[in-house]
């Protein structure tokens, strides 16, 4: 069972949500928030799976919010909802911790498979758009002494991991079983101390690994 707490501060917005999410026999919505704070606080009395997460909302935003769950619950997955596809708060959500963002406006059965793929985080979400709002919010790549932990390989699954691939799409690329690139996917993210794929391309992007446009 896939626990989920909604953030949003239209209530419409949140029961439209809850009425799609909980026809699932594996989803269950336990908690809702209105604002920022209450989600930090639906989220820590709650402990959910995952977080769908409103970008901009009252007392507290979405981004500065989704920060304070993932300190105090590392293991939560957030899903941030926004209104435009190139909203300029979502990459300050992806370096808050965000793994996904998602359009209020999806169809039922992309909502729910958004949230199942934020779960599993064996794959990026909407992974074109992902990467082309990384692109154009990067900075100028900076030195990471961390890359040199890795070893040609890792550094292989990182560049293929900020190009948006699956680990089934990395294994064909490189010719080896899914269950080998899961395990390289693990010890890049442990080496590199980040979170989920989502923080992978985001740090690849600011480091240099791949470059805009590659």
């Amino acid at each position: 069972m896939i626990d989920l707490l909604l953030a949003d501060d239209q209530a419409l917005v949140r029961g439209g949500f809850r009425l799609i999410l909980n026809t699932e026999a594996d989803l269950r919505v336990v908690a809702e928030a209105a604002d920022g704070d209450q989600a930090v606080a639906e989220a820590i009395r709650t402990r959910p799976d995952v977080v769908l997460m409103d970008i901009r909302m009252p007392r507290l935003d979405g981004i500065s919010a989704t920060r304070a769950i993932l300190e105090a619950l590392p293991a939560v997955r957030v899903l941030m909802l926004t209104t435009f596809d190139l909203d300029e708060y979502v990459i300050d959500a992806f370096r808050a911790g965000a793994s996904g963002f998602l359009l209020k406006t999806v169809p039922p059965a992309q909502l729910i498979a958004a949230v199942h793929t934020v779960y599993e985080s064996d794959a990026l979400l909407a992974p074109a758009s992902t990467r082309r709002l990384i692109e154009q919010h990067s900075p100028a790549p900076i030195e990471a002494p961390e890359l040199n932990e890795l070893t040609a390989r890792e550094r292989e699954v990182l560049r293929l991991l900020a190009r948006g691939l699956t680990n089934a799409e990395i294994a064909r690329t490189l010719v080896v079983e899914p269950s080998t690139v899961k395990s390289h996917v693990a010890r890049v993210l442990a080496k590199l101390g980040l979170r989920d794929r989502v923080q992978a391309v985001v740090f690849a992007y600011d480091h240099g690994v791949v470059h805009p446009g590659e």
